[in-house]
Parts: structure tokens; sequence; C-alpha cells
């Protein structure tokens, strides 16, 4: 996993360096992570199933 990504539960959307980690590690863009945290929260599971939704 990327950036320190390795056993959070939650994605800190705020912290620049976090978020480029978790964008890295779903291999998407900072804007389209930023989607989906406002689609379905900072909880990684949630984060993690939209991103792999078809048409998400």
């Amino acid at each position: 996993m990327a950036m320190g990504t390795e056993g959070k539960s939650h994605i800190d959307i705020v912290e620049r360096t976090s978020r480029l980690g978790w964008a890295k590690h779903f291999n998407v863009t900072e804007e389209r992570l930023r989607k989906a945290v406002s689609m379905v929260g900072t909880r990684v599971t949630s984060v993690a199933a939209f991103l792999h939704r078809p048409g998400s």
C-alpha cells in the first residue's frame, strides 16, 4: 500500500499527503477520490466499493 495507507480504516481527505497516498493506492485522481468520499464517506471499504463499481 502507498504512503501509510496500510491498516487505516478511514481516509483523511483534508491532509494532502494522505489524499495523494490514497489516490495512488486506488489508482485514481485526487478529484475522483474526493468525489468518492463525498458520495460514500471516508471509510476505506466504502470508498473502495464505490471506486470499483461500474459507472461510478
